[in-house]
């Protein structure tokens, strides 16, 4: 046990452990972003946002760069340096279409009811990947795929009955996605700009595995946190 996760819990008066501390570093570092609205996450942001600072001291050396946004209730953690394997092509394209959807939702205040997501559901999903990429969304089960991918990255996630109910189900289309606030620290502007240069040019050059622009941690395995 650490002795630095030691000392921030003397400090808090027998609030929380040290384990506590080690619980939280892990899930963000591996998760990348936590979410107060998250049922299994709220107690590890809670920490992260009261000891910023601290978390973001441990991450440093690690080329992480730590923040947390006290408005949309969220912490996240962005690698500096994105390994050359972070994201396939399909993945690529995904989450740059999932982030040009989020910056049109924000213009159109589209917001969710608490002023974070976008709710997007199939029928527009599938317009606004051919409209931006030329291509084919892809077919159930390599969507499902992705979208747990985004789920992985903290940028999107399913739609649930709950949030299903929010919709016409004339729109809702058999289901969609939630574009989640970070998306906008995980993709920021360089991805609408790579988005726009691609969405204009019907010519361009096709990606390829190397072309990486996901700057996200590569984790093992998915997290089962109820979102």
């Amino acid at each position: 046990m650490s002795s630095y996760w030691q000392d921030l819990a003397g400090n808090s008066d027998g609030y929380y452990q040290p384990e506590d501390f080690e619980s939280a570093a892990y899930r963000l570092m591996a998760e990348q972003v936590l979410y107060h609205a998250d049922r299994g996450s709220r107690k590890a942001y809670n920490l992260i946002e009261r000891y910023e600072r601290q978390f973001a001291k441990v991450f440093d050396p690690f080329g992480i760069s730590l923040g947390v946004d006290r408005q949309l209730l969220f912490a996240y953690a962005i690698p500096r340096h994105g390994s050359p394997t972070a994201a396939t092509v399909s993945q690529t394209l995904f989450a740059l279409v999932l982030r040009g959807i989020y910056e049109d939702g924000m213009r159109a205040g589209q917001l969710s009811d608490d002023g974070a997501e976008i709710f997007c559901d199939f029928v527009e999903l599938r317009e606004k990947y051919q409209l931006m990429t030329h291509r084919e969304l892809p077919g159930k089960g390599d969507l499902e795929v992705l979208i747990r991918t985004m789920k992985r990255w903290g940028i999107a996630r399913r739609l649930e009955d709950d949030d299903m109910a929010l919709l016409n189900e004339a729109e809702a289309g058999g289901g969609g996605v939630a574009i989640r606030p970070a998306i906008r620290e995980v993709l920021g502007e360089s991805a609408l700009q790579q988005l726009a240069l691609w969405s204009a040019d019907r010519n361009a050059e096709p990606l390829r595995d190397d072309d990486v622009v996901v700057p996200v941690a590569e984790v093992e395995g998915e997290t089962d946190e109820a979102s």
